[in-house]
């Protein structure tokens, strides 16, 4: 396997004292700061990088979560990798971004 893989990652965090969406907030921040390309969606957030450094973003992920209030949730993830070359965001999307211009 290349070690360059997508994934994409769905948090949805249960809080009493905050909403969901402030616990997501922080679940990207930390996304922002690991230097990884990433992309927002409206429900996942794929980030593109090193298989090792994606697993130990996730673990980041989880602990930032219940460090801002989630008592406890579900993280979704999807990866695709490819024995033969690095998988790109880019390469997924260019079909569809070059339309956008």
């Amino acid at each position: 396997m290349h070690s360059q893989i997508n994934a994409a990652i769905q948090v949805i965090p249960r809080s009493i004292a905050r909403h969901p969406y402030e616990i997501i907030d922080v679940a990207i921040g930390v996304i922002k700061k690991s230097g990884l390309k990433y992309v927002v969606t409206p429900f996942e957030t794929v980030v593109e990088g090193d298989y090792h450094h994606i697993m130990q973003l996730v673990e980041e992920i989880h602990q930032a979560c219940y460090e801002a209030g989630a008592i406890d949730m579900i993280c979704n993830l999807k990866i695709q990798s490819s024995a033969a070359m690095p998988v790109t965001i880019d390469d997924k999307m260019k079909k569809y971004t070059q339309h956008e211009r």
